[in-house]
This record gives C-alpha cells, sequence and structure tokens, in this order.
C-alpha cells in the first residue's frame, strides 16, 4: 500500500515538476527574463497577488473578528454570504464584474450621459486587484475563523478583568494570536493570485495589463518565440522556487506560532452598542455588493439582446440562454468537464484516502514524506503545474490528449482528499485497530477494515470538493488545452474572447446558481 501511494505521487507530483526544472536547466532561457515584456508581466503579478492578497486578509480578517467575536446581527446568514464567492469561479466573477462596472454596464452609461465619462471602468489593473481580492477573501475568512476559534476566551476576560475595554482586548490580546494564521492566509492567497489566468485575461489585457500567465497563455498559442516550452519553463520555475520560498516560510511561521489551551467558557461577544446596526448594514452592503450583485447583472447580461441596450421589455429575451445551453460547443465542453472531473475526483479519493490513512495511522519511516509531497501542490501556482506537464506529456503519449488535463486535476486537487482524510483520523484514538489486531487481524487487514472504513466518509467528502473544483477550474485547463477537450469553462472563455458575451453570461449564470446550489446543499445537510 506505501509503495503504491509513493509509486502515485511521484508519478503524479515529482515527475512533471522534475521535468519543468529538469527542461529550464538543460536548455536555460535565463536571457528571456529580462526581456522588458516579461518584466513588465512580473511586476504586474507580483503587485496584484500582494495587493489583493493584503486586501483580501484585512476584509477576511475584519469579517471573521464580527462574525465570531461581535454582536452583530444575522451573523451565520452573513457567513454563509461572504463564503459564496468560492463556489463561482474567478472568470465567471470577472465576466459578471462587467456588467456593473464595464463600459457597457448601466452604471457607466447613465454617469456618461451625465459627466461625459464613466464612473469607473473595472478594465485594468486595479480591476484585477479589486476581482482577485473579493474571490479570495473568503479563504482569509476560513483561515482567520478557524484560528480565532482556537483563541481561548480566558485570555480576553483576563484583560477584560484588568480594566481593558473590548476594542483594547481585541487589539492587544486577539488580533496578536491571530497573526500567524493572517499571515499564513496571505501567503496562500498570494501563492494562488500570482498564476490566476481567468481574471486578468478578462479584465487586464483590454487595457494591456499583462501578467505571466497570460503572458505564457500568448507565449504557446501565437509561436512567435523560439522554444516556447523552454521559456515557459524557466518562467515556471523561477514561480516554483518562489513557491517552494513561500511554503517554508509558512512552515517556519507555523512552527513559531504559539501553542494554547483549550478554553471551556464560551467567548465574550464584543458588544457594538450604537454602532450596531450602522456597522451591521455596512458589512450587508458590501458582502451582498460583491455577492449578490454580480449575479443580478449576469442575469440582467443574460436577458439583454446586446450588450448596452436598455432595459425595456422589447430588449429582454430567453435566447441568449437557450442558444448558450443548445450550443455543440456547450455541450462537449460540459460533457469533458464532467467525466475529468468525475474521474479526478476517484483518483484523488483513492490517492488521498491511501496517503492519508497511512501518515496517520502508521509508524512508516516515509509517512512524512509522504505526506509532504501529497501536500506539496497547494502551494505551487496551477500555471507551473500546467508547464509541468506540458514538458512531461510529450515524453508519456500524453500531449494533446484530455488526459493530460485529468492528470494536472489530480496533481493540483489530492491534498484536497488527502486534508479531508487526515482531519477526523488525527482526531479518533487509534483502539479499534489495536482492538482488531488483539482478534488476530494482521497489519494491513487492520488498517483496510478499520482505519479506511472510518476514512471513507472523509475521502469522498473530499473528492465531491475535487469533482466541484475541477469543473470551475480555467488555468490548467486552458493552459492543457488539445483539439476535442476543451472544458466548460474553457467555452466560456472563448466566449468572452470572440465577444459573444451575452452568450458568455449566460453560461457563466449557469455556472454559479450551480456552484452555490451546491453550497446551499452543503450546509443544509451540515445543518
Amino acid at each position: 500500500m506505501s509503495a503504491a501511494a509513493w509509486v502515485a505521487l511521484a508519478a503524479l507530483v515529482l515527475a512533471p515538476l522534475a521535468a519543468v526544472v529538469f527542461l529550464a536547466a538543460s536548455r536555460p532561457q535565463l536571457a528571456v527574463l529580462a526581456e522588458p515584456e516579461v518584466l513588465e508581466a512580473g511586476v504586474n503579478s507580483f503587485t496584484s497577488a500582494t495587493l489583493s492578497a493584503l486586501l483580501a486578509v484585512a476584509a477576511g480578517t475584519a469579517l471573521a473578528i464580527l462574525i465570531e467575536r461581535s454582536d452583530l446581527p444575522g451573523r451565520r446568514a452573513l457567513r454563509l454570504f461572504a463564503l459564496s464567492p468560492l463556489l463561482v469561479p474567478p472568470f465567471v466573477g470577472a465576466i459578471a464584474w462587467l456588467g456593473i462596472a464595464g463600459p457597457a454596464s448601466p452604471l457607466n452609461l447613465w454617469w456618461r450621459g451625465i459627466t461625459g465619462q464613466p464612473l469607473w471602468s473595472v478594465y485594468g489593473g486595479d480591476g484585477v486587484v479589486i476581482l482577485l481580492a473579493i474571490h479570495s477573501c473568503p479563504v482569509a475568512l476560513l483561515v482567520v475563523s478557524a484560528a480565532l476559534r482556537r483563541v481561548p476566551a480566558d485570555l480576553e476576560q483576563a484583560a477584560r478583568i484588568a480594566g481593558a475595554g473590548p476594542l483594547r482586548a481585541l487589539a492587544t490580546v486577539t488580533l496578536p494570536l491571530l497573526r500567524p494564521a493572517m499571515l499564513s492566509s496571505f501567503m496562500l492567497i498570494a501563492v494562488g493570485n500570482l498564476a490566476d489566468f481567468g481574471i486578468p485575461s478578462i479584465i487586464g489585457l483590454p487595457e494591456r495589463f499583462t501578467t505571466l500567465a497570460t503572458l505564457v497563455y500568448r507565449y504557446l498559442q501565437s509561436g512567435t518565440i523560439d522554444d516556447p516550452l523552454a521559456v515557459v519553463a524557466t518562467i515556471g520555475t523561477v514561480l516554483l522556487a518562489i513557491a517552494a520560498l513561500a511554503l517554508v516560510l509558512d512552515t517556519l511561521i507555523g512552527r513559531g506560532g504559539w501553542e494554547l489551551d483549550a478554553s471551556s467558557s464560551p467567548p465574550t461577544l464584543l458588544p457594538l452598542g450604537a454602532g450596531r446596526l450602522p456597522i451591521a448594514a455596512i458589512a450587508w452592503a458590501a458582502v451582498l455588493t460583491t455577492t449578490l450583485l454580480p449575479l443580478l447583472a449576469l442575469l440582467g447580461q443574460t436577458l439583454l439582446r446586446a450588450p448596452g441596450l436598455p432595459y425595456t421589455p422589447e430588449n429582454l429575451t430567453l435566447d441568449n440562454l437557450g442558444r448558450a445551453l443548445s450550443s455543440p460547443n456547450t455541450v462537449a465542453g460540459a460533457g469533458n468537464s464532467i467525466m475529468l472531473a468525475a474521474l479526478a475526483a476517484v483518483l484523488c479519493g483513492v490517492i488521498g484516502l491511501a496517503v492519508g490513512v497511512l501518515a496517520t495511522r502508521t509508524r512508516l519511516a516515509g509517512r512524512r514524506g509522504l505526506l509532504a509531497v501529497s501536500t506539496l501542490p497547494q502551494a505551487i501556482p496551477g500555471l507551473v503545474i500546467a508547464v509541468a506537464w506540458l514538458v512531461l506529456a510529450p515524453r508519456i503519449g500524453l500531449f494533446n490528449t484530455p488526459w493530460i488535463i485529468l492528470c494536472a486535476y489530480v496533481t493540483s486537487f489530492v491534498a484536497l482528499v488527502v486534508q479531508s482524510v487526515i482531519a477526523p483520523l488525527s482526531a479518533t484514538p487509534a483502539s479499534a485497530e489495536e482492538a482488531a489486531r488483539v482478534s488476530g487481524a494482521g497489519r494491513l487487514r487492520a488498517l483496510i477494515d478499520i482505519s479506511c472504513r472510518m476514512a471513507l466518509p472523509a475521502a469522498v467528502s473530499g473528492a465531491v470538493v475535487v469533482a466541484v473544483t475541477a469543473v470551475r477550474e480555467l488555468t490548467l485547463s486552458v493552459l492543457l488545452l488539445s483539439p476535442g477537450s476543451q472544458t466548460l469553462g474553457v467555452v466560456i472563455f472563448n466566449l468572452q474572447q470572440a465577444g459573444a458575451f451575452n452568450a458568455a453570461s449566460a453560461l457563466s449564470l449557469v455556472v454559479a446558481v450551480l456552484g452555490l446550489a451546491v453550497l446551499g446543499l452543503a450546509t443544509r445537510r451540515a445543518a
């Protein structure tokens, strides 16, 4: 079992990463890194990733404190709405925001009629930063909220007894203890946003705001440079080194954190006093503006016959939705997405279950290495994983086939199942396995009959998350696209790039609503 897990991870994680590093070392293109367009794309990528991560962590921390530690009305519902961008693909959010702040949006058309200029156009670097922050904020909210629940209420109460007011206790006790979680979420978000493709391609490129992801896509599609694979491998290796550095820093931050005893007393909620209703109004307005308003904008774009038309009865139609859903490209893309997502979920479920059980329920010498290798892709930008499989695929016969996308999905998402399995097993004593051993079962039999069965529900849940994530993914799919293997995300992206904005909005609306429906069902079951 251990050998099979190592073989699977070596083939799906270590081999592609080694291939991209080997190609960059054997055919170095270091001169390309000094090219003006690469330097500009690099600066744009790091600037947008850093600023969006800072905004996301600031907003996520503020929401976490309001939801977990204040008497804000409607906290649970606010949390549900605040987490909804996780189920909406970033490129779908970008298309939605074009209906709110694009040049032809009703707001900008109305403002242009008054002043002669648009109020604000989402196109450009500032739009990229803001939309990346909006779609990353739920990650910061989840990480900081989890850390906030581990802060003992006794410490805050001790500060209150010593004379500190609620805000003083929050600032001097709670926030310092949240610093490791805030730094960890910042690095996680920054690495993810560094190689995001959907938002920069839709929002940035019209204003010539190029990032490394969009530059690599252009290199691979245009054929304007010699040896494009070696060039993108060199860029990918640099990003891989940055991701490895971020992983090391995150590990050091985690080791430098405080180990706190659990508290039996419930936390004292921060009283907002006279500002309770105004703060609630501001929080709800901000969350609904970034979650519900984009969906309404998508609906408006879907119903209009053409962009920029006024919302009058004669200009409203359902034809866009019908044409988008019945298009052969849509049917083929949906079929490919479902097939690849289902296969990725099964493979990740099997591999993740095996790795999680081995890492938590055995004393194998290499169990820590097994766990580290399986979770490594979480710290690696999707751009690097796509480039790695582009380099490796021709050598193993997967080039220009849909299976290269499947392999990249498994590489990227297997950590989701591993983490889902490890959490319940780590909190469960090993007495059941010991009882099986006493009854005569061998080590492998006890591992399969007891540990694997206990972890199976968590593995299934993780596999469902993998399937949902794979269906909404764009960066890997668009960079690894081959004839006949386009996914639903690629179909929407191609419609947007071809100027079929209403059809792209219609498909985006369907994807967004289905994602939110999954979130609603999961929340209902959890309740």
